[in-house]
């Protein structure tokens, strides 16, 4: 059994980690969060420690090692852009870091971790689940299959739209620099499915960059991928509007419906399965997608090229 602390338990995505945690029969000791909305505590494990301060948090973290209580692992829900410095704080304290993608929100901050990964002798690890679903899993075995054969790259329309309220704007994700925008907050784990399926990029096209879509052209070394991204509501499809449904998935390869709307569930539970073997995704396996994201986020909107049809 090991021992957890986890940053941001009263994100939306914290009950999957507690969940996943309660799972893999270990134990969460200490949480913090700066809102106290945590009532998902006594679901998983009333008797942790819970902190509104990073200060008392950290206090605490280190009061626990002075009583030989080791932590083992730190897991990270907090807003994007506080992704580096809690995984920093995590290895300092002797703790493996799993944190939420996307890792770090610029190229850069890759070499930093690596370096404080190395003097560290603590690893960390990225959530990027839909590595591990079942249907993304066959594509990437037929495209390996396939590929000694097919004489042309695959033709891939990705489009994802769900629709977000007014507080999106509001909150952390509605700004830039804290989210990384629109294609870094709801976009990376396409991009990282994309490239580990696909290979190396060799275009990066944006046709569409608002605060609430965006839209562009991506070229890996197997594919050439039209993309769109929108928290708009009336960028849904009419049957779907009808439905009362507010999210719209879709990824075509060669005009093939690839059919993966369910079967998320327990994705972050096996996540940790595969990090407690030490076999999960690290540092590596995540500087594509963010290499992807930030670029999208900097670089010039042009009109050449092909351009999804939402566009």
């Amino acid at each position: 059994m090991k021992n957890f602390a986890l940053i941001g338990a009263a994100g939306y995505i914290a009950p999957r980690h507690l969940k996943a945690i309660k799972e893999t029969n270990n134990k969460l000791i200490v949480a913090l969060d700066k809102f106290d909305s945590v009532g998902i505590l006594d679901s998983y494990f009333p008797e942790a420690s819970f902190f509104v301060e990073f200060e008392r948090f950290d206090r605490h973290v280190e009061k626990l090692k002075r009583n030989n209580v080791n932590l083992d692992y730190v897991s990270i829900c907090t807003p994007n852009y506080l992704h580096d410095a809690h995984i920093r704080m995590a290895l300092r304290r002797g703790a493996h870091a799993i944190c939420e993608k996307p890792l770090v929100l610029n190229p850069w901050n890759i070499e930093a971790l690596k370096n404080i990964e190395k003097e560290s002798g603590r690893s960390i690890y990225n959530i990027l689940q839909l590595r591990l679903h079942p249907s993304i899993i066959a594509l990437k075995n037929k495209v390996a299959i396939d590929l000694h054969k097919k004489k042309t790259k695959y033709e891939v329309d990705l489009t994802y739209i769900t629709s977000r309220g007014k507080w999106y704007d509001i909150s952390w994700k509605g700004d830039e620099s804290k989210s990384g925008g629109i294609a870094t907050n709801i976009g990376v784990h396409f991009y990282d499915m994309l490239s580990w399926i696909f290979g190396n990029v060799q275009e990066n096209r944006v046709h569409l960059r608002e605060k609430n879509k965006a839209a562009g052209f991506l070229e890996f070394e197997n594919a050439r991928v039209r993309w769109f991204l929108s928290i708009d509501e009336t960028d849904l499809p009419k049957e779907i509007r009808e439905k009362k449904q507010r999210t719209f998935r879709s990824i075509a390869v060669d005009n093939e419906e690839l059919e993966f709307s369910s079967g998320f569930t327990d994705l972050h539970t096996q996540s940790y399965h595969e990090i407690l073997k030490s076999k999960g995704f690290g540092i590596k396996e995540s500087e594509k997608s963010i290499k992807i994201v930030h670029d999208i986020r900097n670089m010039a909107i042009i009109q050449t090229g092909e351009k999804h049809p939402l566009v």
